[in-house]
C-alpha cells in the first residue's frame, strides 16, 4: 500500500524538524494557511516580491490528496511562480484533454483545440509529490514553511498602534504555543477550512450533498484504444446522477473515485472498497477496462464536501480555493480555481502592503467568482442532464466546441468567451439547439 510510503517521509520529516528552534514569536507580513498548491503558489509570488511570509502547515508532506487531474490553465501559475521546470522533472503522466463515455456513446475533448490562448496541456499526478515538489520549491527560494504547526486562533483586531495587524495564534509540532503577527493572512488550508471556522464565516452550499468513494490501482489495462492522455470521466448506465473518474498515472496505477448523491448509492454494503467495485460493477464500460485491476491505496471518501463561505476576503484576510469555495470534482476544477486564487489574491495584497488604497470585494472577490461561476453553471447542468446532452451531442459546431473547450480546459475566467461572460444563457441556447437537431434527426 502506498500509505507506508507517505508515513515513513512524514516521520523522518517530523523527527528532522523537531531539531529547529523557532523564535517564540514572529512578525511578518504574511502569514498563510496550509502548503498546498494554493499556498505555495501565493507564497512564491508574494516572496518575488520581497515580501516576508511564512507558511503554516499542519500536515506532514508528502501527504495522501486527491484533485489529481490538473487543467491546463493551471500551468500559467505554476510557470509564474518559478515551479515548472521542476513540474516538468517530475515524470508525471502528460495530459491533453478529457474522454466522456456514456453506455455506447464516447467523446473527446482536446485541449490544444480550444478557443482561449495559454497552455493546452498539462500533467496528472499524485498530489502527495506533485505538492511536496511546488512546497519544496517555494522552500529553495526562501520561503519558511513550518511543518506540524496548527493555527488555533485569529485576533484579526489586536490593540497595535501602528500597523493594522492580526495575530494568530499557533502551536508547532510539540504542542508548544506561539504567536504569529501578520499585516494580512491568507487561507489556503483547503477542506481543513481554518479561517471559516474560526471566523464563523461558513455558508451552506447552493448544490446537493454528495459522496466521492475513491482509491488508487495498479490498472492493468490492456485496451489498445485507453488513452492514458486524458481523464476518462464515465456516466452510470442508467443514473445520470452517478458518474466516475479515472486519472492515469506515469507508473501503471490510476486514480478511481465515484461520486453521487449518498441515496443513489445506498444500497452498497460492505466497506469502502466492497462498495467502490459494486459500483464499478455497475458500468460495464469501466468494469472491462477495470478487470483486472488490484487496489494498492486504502480506499477513502469524502462526503458533503461543497462549501461556500458568507466572505472571501477583506482588508485583513482572503480565502483561497477550496479554504472559500469548493463545487464538485467533476470538471478537476479545484486546483486551478486554487492557483487562479492566489494569483489574484496576491496581485491585490501587494498593492495593499505597498500603501495602495484597494477595494477587496471589486479587486479579488468578484473576478474570482466570475469564474467560480462559471464553473458552477456547468457543474449543475451536468447534474440536470443539460451539459451531458451537449457533451455527447453527435455533430457539434467546431467553435462551439472550442469555446466548451477552453472551460473544460480552466480558461473559466475569458470573458472573451460568450460561454463564460454568459454562461446560464448560451449553454441553454446550445442545449435547444442539441434537442431541437437530435428531435428532427
Amino acid at each position: 500500500m502506498e500509505n507506508s510510503s507517505f508515513e515513513e517521509s512524514a516521520l523522518e520529516q517530523h523527527a528532522a524538524r523537531k531539531q529547529q528552534n523557532h523564535d517564540v514569536n514572529v512578525d511578518v507580513d504574511v502569514v498563510i494557511i496550509g502548503a498546498g498548491p494554493s499556498g505555495a503558489i501565493a507564497a512564491s509570488l508574494l516572496h518575488q516580491q520581497g515580501k516576508q511570509v511564512l507558511v503554516i502547515e499542519k500536515q506532514y508532506f508528502p501527504r495522501f490528496s486527491i484533485g489529481e487531474s490538473l487543467l491546463p490553465c493551471c500551468m500559467q501559475f505554476i510557470e509564474q511562480a518559478g515551479m515548472l521546470a521542476a513540474v516538468e522533472q517530475a515524470g508525471f503522466q502528460f495530459k491533453n484533454g478529457a474522454a466522456f463515455r456514456h453506455n455506447d456513446r464516447y467523446t473527446t475533448f482536446n485541449f490544444t483545440d480550444k478557443y482561449t490562448q495559454g497552455p493546452g496541456t498539462t500533467f496528472q499526478v499524485q498530489r502527495g509529490q506533485f505538492d511536496k515538489i511546488l512546497a519544496d520549491t517555494a522552500v529553495s527560494q526562501g520561503v519558511e514553511i513550518r511543518y506540524g504547526h496548527s493555527v488555533n486562533d485569529i485576533n484579526l483586531t489586536p490593540a497595535l498602534t501602528n500597523k493594522n495587524s492580526s495575530i494568530l495564534s499557533v502551536t508547532d509540532e510539540s504542542d508548544n504555543p506561539y504567536q504569529v503577527t501578520a499585516q494580512y493572512v491568507l487561507d489556503a488550508s483547503g477542506f481543513g477550512r481554518v479561517l471559516p471556522r474560526l471566523l464563523d464565516l461558513e455558508k451552506p452550499s447552493d448544490l446537493p450533498s454528495r459522496s466521492a468513494i475513491f482509491t488508487h490501482i495498479e490498472d492493468n489495462i490492456t485496451d489498445p484504444d485507453f488513452d492514458r492522455n486524458k481523464i476518462l470521466i464515465s456516466v452510470h448506465p442508467t443514473e445520470k446522477d452517478i458518474w466516475y473518474w479515472l486519472i492515469p498515472f506515469s507508473n501503471g496505477r490510476c486514480s478511481i473515485g465515484v461520486v453521487a448523491e449518498p441515496h443513489l448509492i445506498e444500497h452498497c454494503q460492505g466497506d469502502l472498497e466492497t462498495q467502490l467495485w459494486q459500483l464499478i460493477k455497475e458500468e460495464p464500460g469501466l468494469n472491462r477496462l477495470l478487470s483486472k485491476a488490484k487496489v494498492v491505496q486504502e480506499c477513502a471518501t469524502l462526503k458533503g464536501y461543497s462549501a461556500n463561505v458568507s466572505t472571501l476576503a477583506t482588508n485583513q484576510f482572503a480565502l483561497l480555493g477550496n479554504a472559500g469555495e469548493f463545487l464538485d470534482p467533476v470538471f478537476s476544477s479545484g486546483v486551478t480555481i486554487a492557483m487562479q486564487s492566489a494569483s489574484m489574491a496576491v496581485d491585490t495584497l501587494i498593492k495593499q502592503l505597498d500603501g495602495e488604497a484597494v477595494d477587496w470585494q471589486a479587486d479579488y472577490t468578484e473576478p474570482l467568482m466570475l469564474g467560480v461561476n462559471t464553473f458552477r453553471t456547468y457543474v449543475q447542468a451536468w447534474y440536470d442532464g443539460r451539459f451531458q446532452d451537449v457533451i455527447f451531442y453527435d455533430d457539434p459546431n467546431p467553435t462551439i466546441k472550442q469555446m466548451i473547450c477552453s472551460i473544460l480546459a480552466g480558461y473559466a475566467w475569458d470573458s472573451s468567451n460568450p460561454f463564460v461572460k454568459d454562461s446560464e444563457r448560451r449553454l441553454n441556447m446550445i442545449v435547444g439547439l442539441c434537442q431541437d437537431q437530435t428531435e428532427a434527426s
